[in-house]
């Protein structure tokens, strides 16, 4: 079974633009992911300090593989002083079948 969630954050003000540049270059490394099938990052239409991204993986163990991905502490690292949260929201979906 995929493993689906999306992360969300509100950036600090004035801090989006460099969010925007973190999220462009981690993307290109986790879509690489063998085991990554999406992962896309939005912007609120109303609200471009909030962040949203979506990701799927193919299983837990993809995700697993993620998670332990090298790139992943440097970012977070970078991202954490940018938003207003101590870190990303990360919600769990499963799919209605």
């Amino acid at each position: 079974m995929t493993k689906t969630l999306y992360a969300e954050f509100t950036a600090r003000e004035g801090a989006e633009g460099e969010i925007a540049l973190l999220l462009r270059d981690y993307a290109k490394k986790v879509r690489e992911e063998e085991g990554n099938l999406a992962f896309d990052s939005y912007t609120k239409a109303d609200d471009p300090r909030a962040f949203w991204i979506f990701e799927v993986y193919r299983d837990e163990d993809a995700f697993r593989t993620h998670l332990k991905a090298p790139y992943g502490v440097p970012f977070n690292a970078a991202l954490a002083p940018l938003i207003e949260e101590d870190a990303s929201v990360l919600t769990f979906l499963e799919p209605l079948e």
